[in-house]
């Protein structure tokens, strides 16, 4: 029998058809007992990746007591967000969401995203609920900058001009961050001297800010944003794994941060995408010295996480052709000759899902290439790298596979252009 032969028959052995978010129920139970679920996408703008993701989080709510939600994306834009849906902000959705203005809009600026912002508003107001929504990146150097300063305004107005005095150093690079990534990292002209001493100063009154509506939480993480983008930033020049790395050791503190603000144990669900979410030590990554989430998550926390990945055999996507480019609602071809998303489609052209487990795992876990798509995307030549070689059931401890897909709707971009 033929390699993929024998693939095709255990994939057809081992998974399970779905057609409803119902039949997912058995992912909820078996999830549901960990700490930490990771749900991850394929692409950053697919529309059933984005809306199963969302089912399977009200479910975890609901019926397994998860106590927020934390994403991909910027904590100011988020924490935007979370004030709406803890009834801390007044206005409507679409107002809180207009705070996701940095590109790639789209990623959580979307009718998938906010149909469940919607509900989890609902959900808190019906059930008393304070179940919250993060963003856990590290992009948002100026905007955290921004907020420091609006938030000190609020609780310590001494601490103001210092704050504003030291956030000076950043003024020549008009919010470029390129421009200040190559100053520092190759000219000495950083701003690391200035950003430690206003967090030693933010540390030391931190007895100042008042609790309420997540104020201190608000400042905590802000200061964390401006420590690890100004280190992202540094390393970004430079190339080699360093920025990767320090973007998501910045994501797993900065979960750490916001679990330690709850007053029982809290239970969290992570949106993003498979790259970050997926083990590291299960794919190529691991050779080039990069770490993840799902990795460092895994390495803390062991069997109190839960990965989930997801994929597609063919559809559309939101996505550039360049960084910054126009948004096109672009083509994904049928997946790659051999690859995992080709060989679930030839084990049948519909949805199904695996649960990794003792019984299965050595089946799944040779080397194989899974197709990842991120905000620039461009389907001609996919096949030269948007593949990564994955084992599959080491990387997951579940994963979603959705045959045909499309892409997902943005809330704020011109109308894309169709191809």
């Amino acid at each position: 029998m033929r390699i993929n032969d024998k693939r095709i028959k255990d994939i057809q052995n081992h998974s399970v058809r779905f057609d409803t978010y119902e039949d997912l129920s058995e992912i909820i139970e078996v999830a549901g007992e960990a700490d930490y679920v990771l749900l991850g996408e394929a692409t950053h703008g697919t529309s059933e990746f984005y809306k199963i993701r969302a089912e399977i989080t009200k479910k975890l709510i609901v019926e397994k007591d998860f106590s927020f939600v934390a994403i991909e994306g910027d904590w100011p834009s988020c924490f935007t967000v979370n004030e709406y849906v803890k009834g801390y902000r007044d206005g409507e959705v679409k107002e809180a969401f207009s705070h996701f203005n940095r590109w790639p809009t789209w990623m959580w600026a979307n009718e998938e995203v906010l149909d469940f912002i919607n509900w989890l508003k609902q959900h808190n107001e019906r059930t008393h609920s304070q179940v919250g929504f993060y963003g856990i990146d590290v992009y948002s150097l100026w905007e955290s900058m921004d907020e420091i300063i609006f938030q000190l305004e609020k609780v310590s107005p001494s601490l103001v001009e210092p704050a504003k005095k030291a956030f000076e150093c950043f003024e020549p690079f008009n919010r470029k961050a390129e421009d200040y990534a190559v100053s520092a990292a190759f000219y000495g002209e950083g701003c690391t001297e200035e950003v430690l001493n206003v967090l030693v100063t933010l540390q030391q009154n931190k007895f100042k800010y008042d609790g309420s509506n997540e104020q201190g939480l608000n400042i905590d993480i802000n200061s964390l944003v401006m420590l690890n983008a100004e280190r992202y930033y540094r390393a970004m020049a430079k190339r080699g794994p360093d920025d990767w790395n320090i973007r998501d050791g910045h994501m797993v503190t900065a979960l750490e941060k916001i679990i330690a603000t709850h007053p029982k144990k809290a239970k969290c669900v992570v949106w993003e995408h498979n790259t970050h979410l997926g083990d590291a030590r299960a794919t190529d990554m691991a050779e080039e010295g990069l770490v993840n989430v799902g990795q460092l998550l895994r390495e803390k926390h062991g069997n109190s996480v839960y990965s989930v990945g997801f994929g597609t055999h063919r559809g559309t996507v939101i996505a550039a052709r360049e960084w910054g480019g126009t948004v096109e609602v672009l083509p994904v071809p049928n997946a790659r000759m051999g690859s995992w998303e080709y060989l679930l489609h030839e084990a049948g052209p519909f949805n199904k899902y695996f649960l990794f487990d003792d019984h299965n795992r050595e089946l799944f876990n040779d080397v194989i290439g899974h197709r990842a798509i991120g905000v620039v995307y461009n389907p001609e030549v996919e096949h030269l790298g948007n593949y990564v070689p994955t084992r599959v059931s080491d990387r997951y401890d579940c994963f979603i596979h959705v045959d045909e897909t499309r892409a997902l709707t943005p809330l704020f971009t011109k109308q894309a252009v169709k191809i």
